[in-house]
């Protein structure tokens, strides 16, 4: 850096003339922020960092200096992490690349014209197009010949760029949502101040913070920690997990952190990585297919059938007809006259009956089906990110409609996860949170170690002014607050002070921590514990008085302070006892050998209570759900007694539900029935509380053996094999680790109960929607099929075109798609029981009124193509252009009746589905365009304003006919339940 402005300069001005007070590691800060603001080449390349954590390179990295040498390579402190500032992380950005990784490119919009193209239907049409136009411009010339065979060619055009266009649209919605998914939050610290950045901006020399559940997010090597564990079978495929210490201190990108807790040095990112290298590779497969597309694919597979049966009917009596001489053209003469008939005439005529059958098949087969489940999903999903949920597998949108059972946490989910210590027990005195000056010196200097030294989390103090930071899970930043704040602590002089010897890092199932720590002034070893009130107390055999003595805890003492506990958690406390032991230096040999900390006959120090307050509204989302049909289990780590009053609060538990109704049990009363037993009390259950994720997963297994769809929350590592067991797993987005985000199907962002409602709601509407096209769409199927066949059968021609059949279609599969499966969640939705997965996809309602509008449209155009001419007084052309406009216009007059399914009245809501009136407008607009001024292109006639209106009459009166209907009650058991398709 050859020339700096002076303003440029200020900055450092400042900071080279700060005060000079600061503790010694910060002036090293300083120091290294210096060399780092002027320096811009590191002594060390990406090959050589590479190197180190792919080959596990210990010799290499000694040569370096080790760690700390490295460390000062990469010009950062090891305690403080790099400088913060913008143009520091870009330049390492630029040095040694950024932690991202490329790619395979996106399908293309060519790549879905290709493989709309490879519809065998299409490519039939495009050879009965090529023919006709051939035909017609050899034998009316060029300038009047292409119309027919032209006209096929737009039609086959536009269903192709329309099909591929929404393909491609709903391919790159996938696609931005799995960048989003990919974007985790990773803690780093970066001029000495613990944060959270995105994956994608780590960089080279950042240290980063892991814990339990974490992904490994670059290469990296161990700095400090405790007790870590890699789960590398991402990698490697071994399941044994492996352990991460000073002496082993490589850890690879993509593993994940099984046990334990650390700092780490990043070596290298993105595509520096093995796990850049091998995600380049693979590209996210965009083409899942949900458990409902799979039904409407052999949905789809059993009307082609019918279809192709009736078209090969049609094309059988055509071909007879016309080769019988039962057939006449415009002018009334027969069109087969044996051997004077030219051959190009012949060829002409089969092509053109050809072309007709094959427009029979394209409409008759509802390839719409599919996409319309494309459509809503993608809708949803987006929809549902605007609710704070992220859908990561598809089918959990509609397996979601579907679930009758939630088993949700408490913490973060139904409460606010903002804790906050009200209540500080020492000994059997109730002491004011703030009351350090009341407290013996030598209590008081227990606890602060007791704080300081058993935590994950972090305090950062700003040099620039009074500001403190915390870091870490919403109790341990409590906890730490309290101590801080209250208690003036200063973690810094405490950690300085003492050395951690062992550390057994908290988990689900131990519900508690311990240190095991040396003071530096005495020589002393001691253990502390935190935890779980109850589980510390029943480890501790004597207590310390608010003077600092130590009393014996005889069973009347036990009892005393469970009492306590007890008459914190009823206030819905969540309540966390500290231990402590100072032991011998035999024990102290005894713990390390064995990794063991000492659990018994410990002196409890203190008691604490924490408030977590409700969610503003999460009473009202447990009440929607159960009045919805879908029962809510509240499963959590908590004391019985916060878990009853927090659940009653919620609307959970009913007050009067107690322990001896079977609603409430600790987790490991339930572990310890019988099968039989789990079988057939787990309904009756509303609370498991001191619950560990196997009893969790115990209980969704149990769910799924009776029969129950089953959706369950998690945000801990140990909680994946329930998200993975459960029918949809939902993991936090903000407390969830990454384990049990990559275990679940849907990621709640905001950790919100009510959210779980909203995507409950949005499932039900997915569901929803589909039923409502499949009802559309079958109408235009069972319509096409009868008047085509009748037609050809009696008369001997089909009275729709093969353009004006594939326009049909265009209807039918996209636009109506578009308006019908973009509809959102209305509250009648949460006023029904969860449809089973078992119950036929084609309702007794929904055969009710698509058989009512196909028996109205069938006989309102087979009158027309037979009696249509003499009622209307109007030439053959003018009247099949009738039938054509008058089925059409019917069609998008069944599309407000498709809207509703039981309720009359189809408007309701309209004016909120702006998609929905806008693509009804466009469809009207282009019929007017198809049959007032494309008269060649489509085969039609123009209409007068009578025509028009008897047109519209006569399909709206499918509205009256819609609500006439809906008042015809339907028997429960399904129409056609011998019949699979309807199944």
């Amino acid at each position: 850096m050859s020339s700096f402005s002076l303003a440029g300069l200020e900055p450092l001005q400042s900071l080279l003339h700060a005060r000079t007070t600061l503790r010694k590691p910060t002036n090293r800060w300083r120091t290294a922020f210096v060399t780092i603001y002027y320096c811009n080449n590191f002594k060390i390349d990406q090959s050589t960092l590479n190197e180190l954590v792919k080959e596990r390179d210990v010799a290499g990295l000694k040569n370096i200096g080790g760690i700390r040498g490295l460390a000062s390579t990469l010009e950062i402190d090891a305690e403080f992490g790099i400088c913060a500032e913008v143009k520091d992380v870009a330049r390492r950005q630029e040095a040694f690349g950024s932690n991202t990784y490329k790619r395979p490119p996106t399908k293309s919009f060519f790549h879905f014209v290709v493989e709309a193209f490879k519809d065998l239907t299409i490519f039939i049409l495009l050879g009965c197009a090529s023919l006709s136009l051939a035909f017609g411009i050899k034998q009316h010339g060029i300038k009047e010949g292409w119309y027919d065979g032209g006209s096929i060619f737009v039609a086959i055009f536009l269903v192709i760029v329309v099909s591929a266009i929404s393909n491609f649209k709903q391919n790159r919605q996938f696609d931005k949502l799995s960048k989003v998914s990919n974007n985790i939050q990773v803690d780093v610290v970066r001029a000495g101040r613990r944060q959270q950045i995105s994956v994608f901006d780590i960089v080279v020399g950042d240290v980063v913070c892991l814990k339990i559940g974490d992904q490994v997010p670059a290469d990296e090597l161990f700095l400090e920690g405790q007790s870590l564990q890699l789960d590398e079978s991402s990698m490697t495929g071994e399941s044994d997990h492996v352990k991460v210490n000073c002496n082993h201190p490589f850890l690879v990108s993509g593993t994940k952190v099984a046990d334990g807790y650390a700092r780490m040095l990043v070596t290298s990112v993105g595509m520096n990585t093995t796990w850049g290298e091998m995600m380049s590779s693979i590209n996210r497969d965009t083409n899942e297919q949900t458990p409902l597309q799979a039904r409407l694919n052999n949905l789809t597979s059993s009307i082609g059938k019918v279809g192709l049966a009736v078209a090969f009917l049609v094309l059988v009596v055509l071909l007879v007809r016309y080769f019988t001489g039962n057939t006449e053209d415009e002018n009334g003469n027969r069109e087969f006259n044996g051997s004077k008939t030219k051959a190009d005439d012949i060829v002409n005529a089969v092509v053109e009956i050809v072309a007709a059958t094959v427009t029979i098949i394209v409409v008759a087969i509802p390839e719409g089906l599919p996409l319309a489940v494309t459509l809503t999903l993608a809708y949803s999903m987006k929809r549902m990110m605007a609710d704070q949920a992220m859908v990561r597998k598809l089918s959990a949108c509609e397996t979601m409609g579907s679930a009758t059972t939630i088993c949700t946490d408490k913490t973060g989910t139904l409460t606010l996860n903002k804790m906050k210590v009200t209540k500080f027990w020492l000994g059997e005195e109730s002491l004011a949170t703030d009351a350090h000056s009341s407290m013996a010196p030598r209590i008081l200097d227990l606890v602060h170690e007791g704080v300081a030294l058993n935590t994950t989390s972090s305090v950062y103090r700003s040099p620039l002014g009074s500001e403190i930071e915390f870091s870490g899970s919403p109790t341990e930043k409590a906890i730490l607050s309290w101590s801080v704040l209250e208690l003036n602590m200063e973690m810094e002089k405490i950690k300085e002070s003492c050395t951690i010897l062992f550390v057994e890092a908290f988990n689900s199932q131990k519900k508690r921590s311990g240190v095991l720590m040396r003071r530096k002034v005495d020589n002393t070893t001691h253990i502390h514990w935190k935890g779980a009130a109850e589980m510390i107390l029943k480890m501790c055999s004597s207590y310390y008085d608010a003077f600092g003595n130590i009393k014996d805890m005889d069973d009347g003492k036990m009892m005393k302070f469970e009492q306590i506990i007890q008459g914190m958690a009823a206030s819905s406390l969540r309540c966390i006892a500290f231990a402590h032991k100072q032991i011998s230096e035999e024990d102290n040999e005894d713990a390390k050998e064995h990794k063991k900390l000492k659990e018994d006959g410990l002196t409890l120090l203190g008691l604490v209570g924490l408030k977590d307050p409700c969610r503003l509204g999460v009473r009202k989302a447990v009440e929607d759900c159960q009045h919805a049909g879908v029962n809510i289990k509240m499963i959590t780590g908590d004391n019985i007694f916060t878990a009853k009053a927090i659940a009653t609060e919620c609307g959970i538990l009913r007050p009067g539900q107690d322990m001896f109704s079977g609603a409430v049990v600790e987790g490991v009363e339930f572990r310890n029935y019988t099968p039989e037993e789990r079988l057939e009390k787990v309904e009756k259950i509303c609370v498991m509380a001191r619950s560990s994720p196997f009893d969790k997963l115990l209980m969704v297994e149990c769910l799924k053996q009776k029969g129950h769809v089953v959706a369950v929350t998690g945000d801990g590592t140990n909680d994946a094999p329930a998200l993975k067991e459960a029918n949809i797993g939902l993991s936090m987005g903000i407390q969830g680790t990454e384990v049990a985000k990559e275990s679940a199907d849907i990621v709640i962002l905001d950790d919100n109960f009510a959210s779980v409602a909203t995507v409950l709601k949005w499932g039900r509407c997915v569901y929803n929607n589909i039923q409502k096209f499949i009802q559309f769409q079958l109408t235009v199927n069972v319509v096409a099929l009868v008047i085509n066949f009748v037609a050809a059968v009696s008369a001997g021609e089909v009275p729709l075109t093969a353009m004006q059949l594939l326009w049909v279609n265009l209807i039918m599969d996209t636009l109506g798609a578009l308006a019908l499966a973009t509809e959102k969640p209305t509250k009648e939705l949460m006023e029904k029981a969860p449809v089973g997965w078992t119950e036929p996809l084609i309702t007794n309602i929904m055969w009710r009124n698509l058989l009512a509008q196909a028996l109205y449209q069938t006989v309102i155009l087979l009158t027309l193509q037979f009696r249509g001419e003499s009622i209307f007084g109007v030439t053959e052309k003018v009247n099949d252009t009738l039938i054509f406009n008058t089925f059409v216009l019917c069609q998008v007059f069944n599309e407000f009746n498709a809207r509703k399914l039981e309720k009359k009245n189809v408007f309701m809501g309209i004016n909120r589905n702006r998609l929905f009136l806008g693509i009804i407008a466009i469809t009207i607009v282009l019929q007017v365009i198809m049959v007032e001024f494309l008269k060649k292109f489509a085969d039609t006639e123009r209409l007068n304003w009578v025509q028009w209106g008897g047109c519209i009459g006569v399909a709206a009166i499918s509205w009256p006919i819609g609500w006439i209907v809906k008042w015809i009650p339907v028997p429960k058991r399904p129409f056609f339940s011998c019949l699979k398709m309807a199944k």
